[in-house]
């Protein structure tokens, strides 16, 4: 008997009829199953799965038999299971009925190409449904706009105070001190060749244009763009969308749109916020180490920074706002598991929202570089 019990798993085609014997539990089914997976299975006609032979089985064996019977139907073969106790039959059925969740853990190794494929299949299926979210954001704000009763206008307000008031501090502290870094560094060559006043058009040109709009940005994408991502997700987790959808109530209008709303208006000030702050700083570093006087810093503001590079910044902040929102909320909404699972997503909401910023800024610079704006 115990030699009987140590018996490994093996699987042998005769004919038509696949012999299934020995111990089909996971420390012993690694070799039948490389086996299986080199079988040339018949294209056509029935096929006979013998297994009155096995006399253990567990989990293991049943994902290897149960992966084999689809591999056989697949091909065509007409499959029959004679020999098999019901205890072993009820495993099996039971790996079927859970096999969508648990196929992805028993996939065999694949090799470098495979992976890559994958991948870039997989790239695709997410960049497919980043498109469809976007699609059914803007259908649902163009109905919005047909019918703006419907707007919650609560909600927007309470995202506008938690996305944009309570980012002041955070906001004008950073961009002050970005001036200061840009004017300090600045005036160490400037110095040089006697041009102090120009530490007016590195200051103004640089934060008005380009660096204020984009370190707002990434400040905002790391404060509530992984807020979104986390609430959203935490809601899904607890099951609350599921009953928001049981009221007839739409996530995208319910959660989405509002916080996509706040923060296009919410951006473009805090943008403007941080010119002022960030000028400051400059001017203050221009006159202790340039002898640069606030007078005369604002006179050669006034002539040199013209007014467009103002608005290229601030027209830049809504689109960097558009997607900083649904960024955040479509990683929430592809939560699928537990807390881990809300944390990841975050850290992606981060990521993802912060690199298409820089992509479209980056998109904005050469666009306007060729209309010399």
């Amino acid at each position: 008997m115990d030699d009987r019990k140590q018996q490994a798993a093996v699987a042998l085609m005769e004919g038509r009829t696949l012999r299934c014997r020995g111990a089909w539990t996971l420390p012993e089914v690694a070799p039948v199953e490389r086996v299986l997976r080199g079988m040339v299975w018949p294209s056509t006609g029935s096929l006979r799965f013998e297994t009155s032979g096995i006399h253990a089985f567990d989990t293991g064996g049943a994902v290897v038999l149960h992966r084999a019977l689809t591999e056989a139907r697949r091909r065509g073969c007409e499959v029959t299971i004679e020999g098999l106790r019901s205890e072993y039959a009820q495993l099996i059925s039971l790996v079927a009925s859970n096999w969508g969740a648990v196929a992805a853990d028993v996939t065999p190794q694949r090799n470098g190409i495979e992976r890559l494929n994958a991948s870039i299949r997989n790239r695709l299926a997410h960049i497919v449904q980043g498109l469809a979210f976007m699609g059914e954001s803007s259908s649902a704000l163009l109905r919005l706009f047909v019918a703006p009763a419907r707007i919650r206008w609560r909600t927007c307000l309470n995202s506008l105070r938690v996305d944009g008031v309570n980012a002041l501090p955070i906001t004008g502290l950073l961009t002050f001190l970005i001036g200061v870094v840009i004017a300090y560094q600045g005036a160490e060559q400037l110095r040089k060749f006697g041009t102090n006043i120009f530490i007016v058009d590195l200051v103004g040109i640089s934060l008005l244009r380009e660096i204020a709009p984009l370190i707002v940005a990434i400040l905002i994408a790391g404060r509530s763009g992984s807020a979104y991502a986390a609430q959203i997700g935490t809601m899904k987790v607890t099951e609350e969308l599921d009953a928001v959808k049981t009221f007839g109530l739409s996530p995208i209008e319910l959660l989405v749109l509002p916080r996509v709303l706040a923060l296009i208006v919410a951006l473009p000030l805090l943008t403007a916020y941080a010119d002022v702050l960030g000028v400051f700083g400059g001017m203050l570093i221009a006159s202790n180490q340039l002898n640069v006087s606030f007078a005369a810093f604002l006179s050669r503001f006034d002539e040199a920074v013209a007014l467009r590079h103002f608005l290229i910044g601030i027209g830049k902040a809504p689109f960097f706002a558009a997607i900083i929102a649904l960024v955040g909320c479509y990683q929430g909404l592809q939560i699928r598991g537990g807390v881990d699972d809300v944390g990841r997503h975050t850290t992606i909401s981060v990521v993802q929202s912060i690199f298409l910023v820089i992509i479209f800024d980056a998109i904005c610079s050469i666009l306007l570089n060729w209309w010399d704006l």
